[in-house]
């Protein structure tokens, strides 16, 4: 397939060599603008194995300039506590018909939220929204005591991370519209939030790459610092 307009632009722009996280940001608001406001990705590349469960990079993180949207957020609670879920803005809140309209295939949402009590009645979804990522977990604050508050902060953006089989870690830091100062103090809060999450277990090198990226521009590569094997 031969390369579009935008894309061959994009490609003589591409920096070969790593730079500063400035530059970076930089590099990726100057490629080419698309129609709509794309977001601003990134990608850091981990000295994990999440085969071993003691090494699994995993949690929640508001990022201090957000991610310029919202996102489609549910509460799984008892009756007395779903006034205040939606009121916090959960699109649906609930108990059993929750989970049963769940467990019949609707997943039009983007987080799952659950009181403690309820995970014993939301066990039967765990094979529909385990591999989809959306099972609730203390790990990332999506299981809380504190329901309303939980769906305020993710509707409002909190991010869930988790390493992949990779060891990668993926999140959102903006759009192409944020300055790149906002950009820029959201990449150092997420930064920093996945460095003191470093398991200890965890030998070598910890933070192996970082990527950041347009949803359609070509990757820039930030100069990571070096540490101590």
């Amino acid at each position: 397939m031969a390369m579009t307009k935008r894309a061959k632009a994009d490609a003589a722009m591409v920096l070969v060599e790593a730079v500063e996280a400035p530059e970076a940001l930089a590099a990726v608001k100057k490629f080419k603008a698309t129609k709509f406001d794309q977001s601003v990705e990134i990608c850091m590349h981990l000295g994990v194995d999440v085969k071993h469960a003691d090494q699994m990079v995993r949690g929640s993180v508001s990022l201090p300039k957000g991610i310029g949207k919202s996102k489609k957020v549910i509460a799984f609670c008892a009756p007395e506590h779903v006034k205040d879920a939606l009121a916090a803005g959960a699109i649906e809140a609930g108990g059993d018909e929750l989970v049963s309209r769940v467990k019949g295939g609707w997943f039009d949402f983007d987080v799952a939220i659950a009181s403690p009590d309820m995970m014993r009645v939301m066990s039967v979804l765990g094979k529909v929204l385990g591999p989809k990522g959306l099972m609730p977990s203390p790990k990332n604050g999506t299981v809380t005591p504190k329901v309303a508050d939980a769906v305020k902060d993710f509707s409002a953006g909190k991010l869930e991370y988790r390493a992949d089989k990779g060891g990668n870690v993926h999140a959102i830091l903006g759009k192409m519209s944020f300055s790149e100062a906002d950009l820029l103090e959201n990449y150092n809060h997420f930064v920093a939030t996945i460095e003191k999450a470093r398991p200890s277990t965890v030998k070598g090198k910890y933070v192996k790459k970082i990527t950041l990226s347009g949803t359609m521009t070509p990757g820039v590569q930030v100069a990571v610092a070096s540490e101590e094997e």
